[in-house]
């Protein structure tokens, strides 16, 4: 094969490749416009307090017009109308006042964005971020928020996925990006080349807590952005939530297969005595999970046969309970309490 023949080739090779991607963005927004245009699943257009009383603030999944966009719902009232925002996103997490959100917008070279809303929908800040939205939590007083995506838009169960975790001012200023703290495993400050951070959840705005991921271990660590350091308290830990009592962490634990085989079951670390409680959820929970109050936690799951649907489930902390549906066509629960 002459010189010129392998480059025609290699370009009708990249042609066909190119196509082909285009191809696929296109049927996925097809599927996505399908199921924004068909009539909601659920009932919509209740009246939001969201701001002036307990409610949930969460992403609406149910199929059809609403889809994908931030809804919330009184405390009291997780199965009624929901009040739903014009804005669309991944993740979602409230205060009283604003809002963060999570985005991937859709086309052949798909992009990724950080926005902070107010109740009105304006938005008071915004800023890129380098691939498929993961994870999101203000701090208790609103002042700070942290993202978390995957650089390379793998996912928690691949293997040599990469994160990028930073904390701003609810202004969009950055703080910095977990990867620069110092990080203390045991001890002893290491500076691994695998590791990835992941998953914050606030004490406040200056302490909070993290998953650190390097030699195939997880660990919690405590995060101190004054100093800039990251302390592990326990192994075995991913994407931990705190208490609003403030004294235990909610997670995610590893307790069978690996990479994409990988089975999470919810548990429930006791800061003080390092005890955990494995809870009663037979099923896998890729979720970060949400605090409802000190004895119960919520978290989303996938809807069976039904791409890009869940539902958010309810699960007693201390284990005496079976999971329940809390809100159907739901995802990234955020409970709200009014000031």
């Amino acid at each position: 094969m002459t010189a010129r023949s392998k480059w025609l080739l290699i370009a009708a090779l990249a042609l066909v490749a190119l196509v082909a991607v285009g191809g696929v963005a296109a049927y996925a927004w097809v599927q996505y416009q399908a199921r924004a245009s068909a009539p909601s699943g659920v009932e919509t257009g209740g009246a939001s307090g969201w701001g002036t009383s307990d409610s949930i603030v969460f992403r609406n999944t149910a199929i059809g017009q609403g889809y994908g966009l931030v809804a919330s719902v009184p405390l009291g009232e997780p199965a009624g109308p929901r009040a739903l925002t014009s804005t669309a996103c991944d993740r979602v997490d409230a205060t009283p006042t604003e809002f963060v959100c999570l985005r991937s917008e859709r086309g052949i070279v798909p992009s990724y964005t950080g926005t902070v809303y107010g109740l009105d929908g304006q938005t008071i800040a915004q800023w890129p971020i380098p691939g498929v939205p993961s994870r999101t939590r203000f701090s208790p007083d609103g002042s700070l928020v942290a993202t978390t995506a995957f650089v390379t838009g793998h996912s928690y169960a691949t293997v040599g996925f990469s994160t990028e975790t930073l904390i701003r001012r609810a202004n969009g200023d950055s703080i910095g990006n977990l990867e620069q703290f110092a990080l203390i495993i045991d001890g002893a400050q290491v500076a691994p080349v695998d590791r990835n951070l992941w998953g914050v959840t606030f004490v406040d705005d200056n302490v909070f807590y993290a998953t650190a991921g390097t030699g195939g271990k997880t660990y919690l660590v405590k995060g101190d952005i004054a100093a800039r350091t990251l302390t592990s308290v326990a192994e075995g830990v991913e994407c931990p939530s705190l208490s609003p009592d403030g004294t235990r962490i909610a997670f995610k634990r590893v307790t069978a297969g690996t990479d994409a085989t990988t089975h999470w079951t919810p548990a429930v670390l006791d800061l003080g005595s390092g005890a955990i409680s494995l809870l009663p959820e037979d099923r896998s929970i890729d979720d970060q999970i949400e605090w409802l109050d000190d004895s119960t936690i919520l978290y989303g799951m996938p809807r069976d046969g039904v791409a890009g649907d869940s539902d958010v489930w309810r699960l007693a902390a201390d284990g005496s309970g079976a999971p329940a549906v809390f809100i159907e066509h739901a995802w990234s629960p955020s409970v709200v309490r009014a000031r």
